[in-house]
């Protein structure tokens, strides 16, 4: 919350979108590092996840330094009152550029903020009260709702196991492949930073959105092919103990695999999968059975036997490695940053901290919400039925997205708050598609009244 705060605060406007995008891509990329490290870990037969674990603290180090010689954000020294300080900050951010006329523009916007502001209560309570800061409020909620609910961190936390769901049967293999997957998500990220200055964040945005429904429903598709073209079980083994178990009385492999106490033991004859049966998984490790012709692992794998605890053989697992490239190409360079990038945009000073807090409250409980539901979700509502989900959460957030969020390319940070004067979600609907800015062009007469094109509006405002 705090990074991408400074970043739009500290950033010139023509370039604010762009260096937000960059906090992210290189947060992609951190990913991309991590998944290729934990990669060559996997090769290691014991104590490799320690390493992984162990060497995330280097970067948080050189990062803690870093920050050390961070300078303060002008506008927040400002608003406190350390004019002098906010100055100096600002001219070694700015070095040889001429800051008069941005040093006064932040000065007069503050002030004209603590004016209206005046007169006690909570911030919060402030934002809720004022208009144009509460649907602001609710856009930049929104879009960090939409964010979690289209399922970003359940591919980035899971995409080694979907790959395995999907019929990757080779652990060494779905972890490289998860490491393919972070990969295109920094790769398209960078594509992001290239277009959001260009195509403007509302239009990027939405395409981004379109772009990962479809995604899902790809990868929700694959799922649904997997589990019609199920291997049948032909063994019904009864458990030694007499116990009566529910694993042996599946007829489906997609079935078996929805318990999570029960794996799948099969012998592979390509193209065929013969000698099928569903039994308990052992308690002592997800990789044997409890009994029966799998509970052997060296002796299962002499007699040409394999041993399934989250997947099913199938053809179609190459569509769920498609389906998670496509979403990553299409999530990265718009949903993946600009709810970060909006929010940090879209609020006055006075409650530009308070608002990002909101929201990136919002992020991160949907974040843990999403993350512990889904294997749940996937046990009740199959593979793909999640994912069809997904796709219809994604969709619903492309009409809030395409009703309600305005651009604010290439606008000053002191003059968006205009941009949320219309009623709730008319404000993405009244925004030109076709200027690349509705602020961009102004023009003022000689009575200081100034004219925004795409705001349908005109107030005064003092001129020097």
């Amino acid at each position: 919350m705090t990074v991408t705060v400074y970043i739009a605060e500290a950033a010139p406007f023509h370039l604010r979108g762009r260096l937000v995008t960059i906090n992210t891509l290189f947060i992609t990329g951190g990913q991309c590092f991590a998944s290729i490290i934990d990669g060559a870990f996997s090769y290691l037969e014991k104590n490799g996840w320690r390493y992984m674990l162990g060497l995330s603290a280097v970067p948080a180090i050189i990062q803690f330094v870093g920050f050390l010689f961070l300078p303060e954000s002008p506008r927040w020294l400002m608003q406190k009152g350390k004019t002098q300080r906010a100055r100096r900050a600002l001219n070694l951010i700015r070095e040889t550029q001429n800051i008069e006329d941005e040093y006064e523009s932040i000065k007069s916007s503050i002030e004209e903020e603590q004016r209206e502001v005046r007169g006690g209560g909570s911030v919060l309570w402030k934002m809720l009260t004022y208009p144009p800061t509460f649907r602001a409020l609710i856009v930049g909620c929104g879009m960090q709702l939409f964010q979690q609910l289209s399922g970003i961190n359940t591919v980035m936390y899971y995409s080694a196991t979907i790959l395995q769901m999907s019929g990757v049967q080779d652990d060494k293999l779905a972890i490289w492949l998860a490491a393919v997957t972070a990969g295109t998500n920094f790769i398209f990220t960078m594509v992001g930073v290239w277009l959001v200055e260009k195509v403007g964040r509302r239009k990027l945005t939405l395409c981004s959105l379109a772009g990962t429904t479809v995604s899902l429903v790809i990868l929700a598709v694959g799922f649904l092919l997997s589990a019609l073209t199920s291997p049948p079980i032909i063994l019904h083994p009864r458990d030694p103990s007499g116990h009566n178990v529910s694993c042996v009385n599946y007829k489906f492999c997609d079935r078996c695999m929805l318990d999570p106490n029960c794996g799948f033991c099969f012998k592979m004859q390509h193209p065929n999968v013969t000698e099928t049966s569903c039994v308990p998984v052992s308690n002592r490790s997800d990789t044997i059975a409890a009994w029966g012709r799998c509970s052997n692992e060296s002796e299962f794998k002499k007699e040409g036997l394999s041993w399934a605890f989250n997947f099913c053989p199938t053809k179609y697992s190459w569509t769920a490695l498609l389906g998670l490239i496509l979403y990553l190409i299409f999530f990265a360079p718009g949903m993946g940053s600009m709810p970060w990038t909006v929010n940090s945009e879209i609020y006055p000073m006075w409650a530009r901290s308070t608002g990002n807090a909101m929201s990136s409250g919002v992020n991160w409980i949907f974040n843990v919400l999403v993350s512990l539901t889904f294997l749940h979700l996937a046990e009740y509502l199959s593979y793909y039925g999640v994912f069809f989900l997904y796709s219809a959460l994604a969709a619903l957030g492309l009409f809030f997205i395409y009703g309600c969020l305005p651009e604010t390319k290439g606008i000053k940070l002191e003059e968006i708050e205009t941009l949320f004067e219309n009623r709730l979600c008319t404000c993405g609907l009244l925004d030109s598609d076709e200027a690349s800015s509705p602020l961009v062009q102004r023009s003022e007469n000689e009575e200081g009244i100034v004219w925004y094109t795409g705001i349908q509006r005109t107030f005064s405002q003092a001129t020097t």
